[in-house]
């Protein structure tokens, strides 16, 4: 891994870590490393951008702190695995976020 791939991976895991406090559930090292790197393979198939990884391991994270029923968080990630580009994921997590609006 070189040190701009280092950079992103810490810079990802600490805005976990931030918006976890936030929501007043404190995230330690490890479960924000666990979250990157799920990200990371549920994206490793297509080119994706930093924001959409992050957007992806955000969003892993709200279900997670949500504690949503597992078949939501199985289609979640069955989704991102279907996507053909990073567009295709970024318009996901878009859709996601208008349903929960409602």
């Amino acid at each position: 891994m070189n040190d701009s791939s280092l950079a992103l991976q810490h810079s990802i895991q600490q805005s976990l870590q931030d918006i976890a406090a936030q929501m007043g559930q404190p995230l330690n090292d490890g479960a924000a490393a666990l979250l990157y790197q799920e990200s990371c393979e549920l994206l490793s198939r297509i080119s994706y951008e930093a924001l959409t990884l992050a957007r992806v391991a955000g969003t892993l994270l709200v279900y997670q702190m949500q504690k949503v029923e597992a078949e939501e968080l199985t289609w979640f990630r069955s989704q991102v695995q279907q996507c053909a580009n990073d567009e295709e994921v970024e318009e996901l997590i878009e859709s996601i976020h208008r349903t929960d609006a409602l």
